[in-house]
């Protein structure tokens, strides 16, 4: 039931790339295949706006909505000269009573900004897992006896890639068509039991 909203969109999207629209100036092109885009009716290789406009909410997905927060937060720590966490921590009850989820997780993880020029959004935040195993809840410290694994969510983004305007031969410089892709975000970390003992 949750998907439905996202094939729904997907088919409008895929309606939208796939068809001519009259309000752009461009040639024509066959009937199923991407618009191609040229240079001057996209400025510094941006995706076409009424795309973006009425895509996927992107500002609401966690991985979007997460990207400014977690840029301000590097620039902060280069100002204070303080590294990002990138090791398994020892946790300390009385120390994460204000701290946020991924904080206090037995499988504690921390995110980054994966940026890719030819997606839309270019940015995302990915979560990474700091332990192979997970904490234990009465030491505090990792044990091996669980495992670590990374939590994916699948997010729906805009891939852009070379085209020709005349629809054959070499791309055109500059230009580039649209297609709609789900992808696998890693958003949190959780346990599991080891597939082996």
């Amino acid at each position: 039931m949750t998907l439905l909203p996202g094939l729904l969109f997907l088919t409008w999207l895929h309606t939208c790339l796939a068809h001519h629209n009259p309000s752009l100036r461009g040639h024509p092109h066959t009937h199923g295949t991407p618009r191609c885009y040229s240079a001057e009716e996209l400025p510094r290789g941006q995706a076409p706006p009424h795309l973006l406009a009425r895509g996927a909410k992107w500002g609401q997905a966690l991985p979007v909505a997460l990207v400014s927060s977690l840029e301000a937060a590097g620039h902060q720590r280069k100002y204070e000269g303080s590294p990002a966490e990138t090791q398994c921590p020892v946790l300390r009850p009385e120390e994460l009573l204000e701290a946020d989820t991924h904080q206090r997780s037995i499988s504690p993880w921390r995110y980054r900004v994966d940026t890719d020029g030819d997606r839309y959004p270019q940015k995302l935040a990915f979560a990474e897992c700091l332990c192979g195993g997970c904490i234990d809840a009465r030491t505090g410290r990792e044990t091996a006896a669980l495992n670590s694994v990374r939590l994916l969510q699948s997010l729906l983004v805009l891939r852009r890639q070379p085209c020709s305007i005349h629809g054959a031969g070499p791309p055109t410089p500059g230009a580039f068509a649209f297609h709609a892709e789900f992808i696998r975000v890693p958003v949190g970390c959780t346990c599991v039991l080891p597939r082996s003992v």
